[in-house]
């Protein structure tokens, strides 16, 4: 009799430990889900004209996040930069600059300034976000979210210089990641914009 009641009872021990351990990996496994489902729609920043620029907005494009510098040996990527907009922004894709000082002092002006250098020297008419940080201790929320894995739902990365772009789908979840030195109208970004 004792020997049955103690075979019951350690049966009975070993599968609520098996239950325990399979709820701890379905809350582990769900609160990973939950973290890849964030996304660029919980962002409000402001733009260089200080007016307030909601995300959600864009909901239903595909967005190219890009930190850009109006000193760098990269600047005239804004060419490129506006000449992808002009074509593609009547097919749900839109581009979105974030002006950084983070590389070389190479963004040092005020946010009028640079909406004045943009528009005279690259006839930029794609949405520019006031100046921001995109990296280091004061990292701006939105790189918080294009630079962390845990955020992002797809890998860590670290802006490498300007004019490193971002690529976020439909949905506002981050695709690719587009190194600076590659040109807006490379083959890689063309084909993510159309395909």
């Amino acid at each position: 009799m004792k020997k049955s009641f103690i075979a019951i009872l350690v049966t009975t021990l070993f599968f609520s430990c098996q239950n325990k351990a399979q709820n701890t990996v379905s809350t582990v496994a769900n609160n990973n889900k939950i973290m890849a489902k964030e996304n660029i729609y919980q962002f409000k920043v402001t733009d260089l004209n200080g007016e307030e620029f909601d995300f959600l907005t864009l909901k239903g494009k595909k967005i190219m996040v890009v930190n850009t510098a109006s000193e760098c040996g990269l600047t005239p990527q804004y060419k490129e930069l506006e000449a992808i907009y002009e074509k593609y922004k009547g097919q749900n894709f839109v581009i979105i600059g974030f002006p950084a000082n983070n590389f070389g002092s190479q963004e040092p002006g005020t946010d009028k300034e640079i909406a004045t250098f943009c528009e005279q020297n690259y006839g930029v008419t794609f949405p520019m976000m006031s100046k921001i940080s995109v990296k280091g201790s004061d990292m701006h929320k939105v790189y918080q979210f294009l630079t962390q894995k845990s955020k992002n739902g797809l890998e860590d990365s670290e802006v490498q210089w300007n004019f490193q772009k971002y690529l976020i789908n439909e949905n506002g979840e981050l695709e690719k990641v587009i190194a600076p030195r590659t040109l807006p109208t490379d083959a890689s970004v063309i084909n993510w914009i159309e395909g």
